[in-house]
């Protein structure tokens, strides 16, 4: 899918949202247990925990390129860096 596609599919743009609120949230309640957390993850606290605050509250002024961007770019290095962390653990 390119941006576009996406721009244009207000369901999917709303899913989306959904689950980076949920993301958003899930990282602040870890943050509020362990805040070494921010320093294990790259930027998590900037593009997370106020992408949250944005979708919550600020809703109306959402930016479908930022949303975007942060699929593109920020999302995948999320994943990845939470898979290692839980393979981490696991070894522990």
């Amino acid at each position: 899918m390119d941006f576009f596609k996406y721009r244009e599919n207000l369901m999917l743009k709303r899913a989306v949202e959904r689950d980076l609120e949920i993301i958003g949230e899930a990282i602040n309640r870890i943050l509020k247990k362990d805040s070494s957390f921010e320093n294990k993850i790259t930027n998590v606290k900037l593009i997370f925990g106020g992408l949250r605050n944005q979708v919550i509250h600020a809703y109306d002024s959402i930016s479908d390129e930022n949303i975007w961007s942060i699929l593109i770019n920020h999302l995948p290095k999320l994943k990845d860096e939470i898979e290692i962390l839980i393979e981490l653990d696991n070894k522990s």
